[in-house]
């Protein structure tokens, strides 16, 4: 069964950093991807950037793309997602998820999925 946990969300103020982390266990196959997705308040939930496994395929939704970065320890089984220059609209419940797609990601495209962590970015 995969399981998804992300941690280091939080509260931060508008400019600063936070690097999210899911921890990602289970898979009985490479050929996945794990995909960053965060949903605002009021809104649907918004691909923002997948790394395939082992980072040999890297993808980033334009809005993010510059100021998020995804990354993967394999050894740590680990996909970090570090996100600089933050935005007030940044805020929003930040999830991982683990889909056998690869691009920029799409909800419907994923299967497993985190609990989630929550950023909020203060003006």
């Amino acid at each position: 069964e995969v399981q998804l946990v992300e941690s280091g969300g939080g509260l931060v103020q508008a400019g600063g950093s936070l690097r999210l982390s899911c921890l990602a266990s289970g898979f009985t196959a490479d050929d996945y991807s794990i995909g960053w997705f965060r949903q605002a308040p009021g809104k649907e939930r918004e691909g923002l950037a997948s790394i395939s496994r082992y980072g040999g395929s890297i993808f980033y939704s334009p809005s993010v793309k510059g100021r998020f970065t995804i990354s993967s320890d394999d050894v740590q089984n680990t996909v970090y997602l570090r996100m600089v220059n933050l935005r007030p609209e940044d805020t929003g419940a930040y999830y991982c998820a683990a889909g056998q797609f690869f691009g920029i990601p799409r909800p419907s495209e994923y299967d497993d999925w985190g609990q989630g962590t929550q950023v909020i970015v203060s003006s």
